[in-house]
């Protein structure tokens, strides 16, 4: 097995191009799998884990409904987004500049064979890092993400989840809202959850928070919780 990670900081781009380059690493990896099957090797396959901050973008997962974007392609556009249907689960998202988006591609024959668990983990990440600033976040019963003052009319989400798996090797992540225009939320209803709010680090704290900061600390708690080193920039 191997343990050792790859990790990319790709910056700000744009959200189509990103996951063509996420496709590429996943079909590396499953390729590798798929011949080692028939060939009875044993070649070890590579795990990534990349950062990036996207232009505005909307994103449906393929259980999603289209009725939760609530404005059109062409509206959008007046705001300068984009939006795209891809392959991954759960239902509508947003992506913008401020926001932490995190994409691990991993071969969790490497580490553990549980959708589940590995979810649980995302979440456990981010849960750790906003403890590190001071803020007590929690899962929601039935709701794949991280979110405050859960069971309250004050709920409001702070990190959205959504992964694609095959043959144990995912894509897709999560996204961490750090100092995110929250105005771009009111276009959509985010993941199709209608009685809840969103929220961002800044907002929470009352100040700008730097993203490089948050970045270094979701790294730490991820490298932590899967008892992994991770190499590159």
């Amino acid at each position: 097995m191997n343990k050792e990670i790859t990790f990319e900081d790709l910056g700000f781009r744009d959200y189509k191009e990103v996951w063509e380059y996420q496709e590429e690493r996943f079909r590396e990896i499953l390729d590798i799998k798929i011949q080692n099957r028939r060939t009875g090797s044993t070649s070890p396959t590579p795990n990534y884990f990349l950062f990036v901050e996207h232009p505005h973008v909307y994103t449906l997962g393929k259980s999603g409904d289209l009725a939760n974007l609530l404005v059109s392609e062409e509206q959008l556009s007046e705001r300068g987004a984009t939006f795209y249907k891809i392959n991954r689960g759960g239902d509508i998202t947003y992506h913008g500049p401020g926001q932490v988006v995190g994409y691990p591609i991993l071969d969790l024959d490497n580490f553990f064979t549980d959708i589940h668990k590995y979810l649980r983990f995302l979440e456990e990440m981010v849960i750790l890092t906003l403890d590190d600033y001071g803020l007590k976040a929690t899962r929601s019963k039935g709701e794949t993400g991280v979110w405050l003052d859960v069971g309250t009319p004050k709920a409001r989400k702070i990190c959205a989840m959504g992964v694609r798996a095959s043959r144990w090797v995912t894509m897709h992540g999560f996204a961490l809202n750090v100092n995110t225009d929250l105005s771009y939320f009111d276009l959509m209803i985010p993941c199709g959850i209608q009685d809840k709010g969103v929220t961002s680090l800044s907002r929470e704290l009352g100040r700008h928070v730097p993203m490089s900061e948050v970045k270094t600390r979701l790294k730490t708690h991820f490298e932590n919780l899967f008892e992994v080193g991770t190499s590159g920039k």
